[in-house]
């Protein structure tokens, strides 16, 4: 699960990098359409997801007239009144290393080819349906700060809370849960006063790929592409993170 863990820390640094590029509202508006998406709600009381992306946007000033539109593109109302669909590409990229690219939009043929675009350009293929997906399995995450108390002392807690499994970070932990349990886990780190920053039902790779550190850098660089598509929602990997691709993507991409 490290590579999951590494990614979110890396998309969670470069969030300053994304403001400089005036892609602070895009990404914000992305994380509460997903939220809507996944939790199958647009009410930030009954969505905990939603009420944590809601409650990004408001700190990064984002208009409540974004945010609304937002919402109601989770919903499925596009605002130019064409039907939203949600549509999951499957792809092998640098080295091997299996992709799932999830899509919500208006227009079928523009998201295949905007994305077709990038997949080829980054030296990807584009797998057939299923090929791909069983080498994951669906599971909810929690990410948790530490503070206030040791990793330690957090990581029982957290495992007295419900939590099947633990990743620790430098500055976060990342709590892993059946998605059915996401909720009734979340009650519980609130009734213990325990900080959630995110909270997520996603796709976890079964078996991490470890490749070289080149293939590593491109297949983060390719990740990277996809998720500036207007479209595309989430992209999910099994690459394996290791120091050795962080060095070498640093590198290239400096």
């Amino acid at each position: 699960m490290s590579g999951h863990s590494k990614w979110a820390q890396i998309k969670r640094k470069k969030g300053a990098n994304d403001t400089k590029r005036g892609q602070a509202f895009t990404r914000l508006a992305r994380d509460i359409t997903i939220a809507v998406r996944e939790g199958g709600s647009g009410d930030p009381d009954s969505n905990f997801s939603l009420r944590l992306a809601v409650d990004k946007a408001r700190g990064a000033n984002m208009p409540k007239d974004n945010i609304e539109r937002a919402i109601q593109r989770g919903l499925g109302n596009a605002g130019d009144g064409g039907q939203l669909e949600d549509i999951s590409y499957e792809a092998y990229g640098p080295g091997g290393t299996a992709l799932i690219v999830q899509v919500l939009t208006d227009n079928r043929n523009r998201a295949a080819a905007e994305v077709r675009r990038v997949i080829t350009r980054g030296g990807a293929n584009f797998a057939s349906a299923g090929s791909v997906a069983w080498m994951f399995d669906k599971r909810g995450i929690f990410t948790i700060p530490i503070k206030g108390k040791s990793a330690e002392d957090l990581e029982l807690e957290l495992i007295d809370a419900g939590v099947d499994d633990i990743q620790a970070e430098d500055e976060s932990i990342e709590a892993y849960v059946a998605p059915e349990h996401l909720r009734p886990v979340r009650d519980e780190l609130q009734k213990r006063n325990i900080p959630i920053e995110d909270a997520q039902v996603t796709l976890i790779p079964k078996n991490p790929a470890a490749v070289s550190p080149q293939d590593a850098a491109k297949t983060m660089q390719l990740i990277e592409d996809l998720e500036e598509l207007d479209d595309v929602q989430k992209v999910i990997s099994n690459l394996d993170i290791t120091d050795e691709a962080m060095a070498e993507f640093e590198k290239v991409t400096a």
